[in-house]
């Protein structure tokens, strides 16, 4: 086959901008992908990849990529969720956080026992459904990206096409079933209907909203936005060097990593040292802002490079592995995340959340709770709780127990 067009690395991530945008316009044109949360990237980078395997089915190879950013951008989003890991935060949560996360992190850590056991009585790498399991449905398409080389060094030929598919299928599900989950533990007793009307606070309170935010200065004669990005830059390209180093010794230790982990370990100890004497003003916000827009084009760029001819032979293991996850997740949204967290219209608006973030995104979570309290009232509880634990601490502890399953079952 021969490449007609061979994109440098610069090139690479400006058609990845291009294409983030043209997803952004395909979600306008088809509202449905927005409804179910399907994020822009996906939109704009699946369809390179299809037609890159088209054509080379076809016998014609197009295009060609440098990815050598991929890397940097992936470890900067991840870096950005260290940065969210305040132990300060977690304490303000209080106890019904705490549990909520405790809860998270046990059903994850289950999600891998049950795609293990169902790959494996399919005939399958019991790895393949640990990256059906907490990797890609906790986890999301960006964790099941970053960890696809090592699962595929360990033995699950075409993880990053797996890792997509199962991402999607557990977007897609989060969606949709979330919803009516938590209409039916509204309407069953003792739960009942209550509320007044929501006000717009109610769906605006994200995590985000529970950082005190640091006041915006800069040095006489600079432009304090100028100056306040060019700190959050430089702070984030900081954890993702010195990252670099602490992934280098834990593997040296023969632990087997994604090579974000050092830079959220490093992330997490600024964070956490920025909350014990506030030297640096470290604005939360600025930081998702710069992880959000690296997380974008990292998607784009990987998923424009997926071989998705990977996938023939292993489509219909996946979807069985992915059947018995969605089952499993609204059995526990249903019978037991309610009854841990309180038996009220709380619980079963967080229960609706649980269900989104377990099975796809934090948006998928929040699209979920805002459903319910735009048709029943106000849930402030759940509008802290969940956030709190999906966006920021649930990536923290999966990353840490996909490792652990990775060098179990390695």
């Amino acid at each position: 086959m021969n490449v007609h067009i061979t994109l440098d690395l610069i090139q690479t991530v400006a058609f990845a901008g291009a294409m983030l945008f043209l997803g952004y316009g395909l979600r306008r044109l088809v509202p449905a992908l927005a409804r179910v949360n399907i994020p822009a990237a996906v939109c704009g980078g699946l369809p390179v990849a299809a037609a890159v395997a088209l054509l080379r089915a076809s016998g014609y190879q197009v295009l060609a990529f440098d990815t050598t950013l991929q890397v940097p951008l992936q470890n900067a989003f991840f870096a950005s969720i260290g940065f969210a890991a305040s132990l300060a935060l977690l304490r303000q949560g209080g106890p019904t956080v705490m549990v909520f996360f405790l809860l998270a992190a046990l059903v994850a850590a289950l999600q891998n026992v049950i795609g293990a056991a169902s790959a494996w009585v399919l005939g399958q790498p019991p790895l393949m459904g640990v990256l059906a399991g907490s990797v890609t449905l906790t986890g999301g398409p960006a964790t099941g990206l970053a960890f696809a080389p090592l699962f595929e060094q360990a033995g699950v030929p075409g993880a990053a096409s797996l890792a997509v598919a199962a991402a999607m299928v557990g977007i897609v599900a989060g969606g949709v079933i979330g919803g009516p989950i938590g209409t039916f533990l509204v309407h069953r007793p003792p739960i009942g209907v209550h509320g007044s009307p929501v006000t717009a606070r109610t769906l605006e309170n994200l995590a985000e909203d529970q950082v005190q935010e640091p006041i915006a200065s800069a040095p006489a004669d600079e432009d304090v936005e100028t100056y306040v990005l060019l700190k959050h830059v430089v702070l984030l390209l900081g954890a993702v060097g010195l990252g670099v180093w602490v992934s280098a010794g834990l593997t040296r230790l023969g632990l087997t990593l994604p090579a974000y982990i050092g830079a959220m370990i490093v992330a997490a100890i600024i964070r956490n040292l920025e909350d014990a004497t506030r030297i640096v003003g470290l604005s939360q916000r600025v930081i998702d802002d710069l992880g959000n827009a690296a997380l974008a084009l990292f998607l784009v760029m990987a998923l424009m490079t997926l071989r998705l001819w990977e996938l023939a032979g292993l489509v219909v293991p996946l979807l069985i592995i992915l059947a018995v996850q969605v089952t499993a997740i609204a059995i526990l949204c249903i019978a037991v995340v309610p009854r841990v967290m309180g038996r009220d219209y709380e619980a079963a608006v967080m229960s609706s959340g649980f269900c989104g973030f377990m099975l796809g995104t934090t948006a998928n979570a929040m699209a979920n709770m805002g459903a319910l309290v735009e048709r029943y009232g106000p849930a402030p509880k759940a509008f802290l709780v969940v956030p709190l634990v999906g966006a920021f601490f649930i990536d923290f502890v999966n990353a840490l127990l996909i490792t652990v399953f990775l060098n179990l079952a390695g």
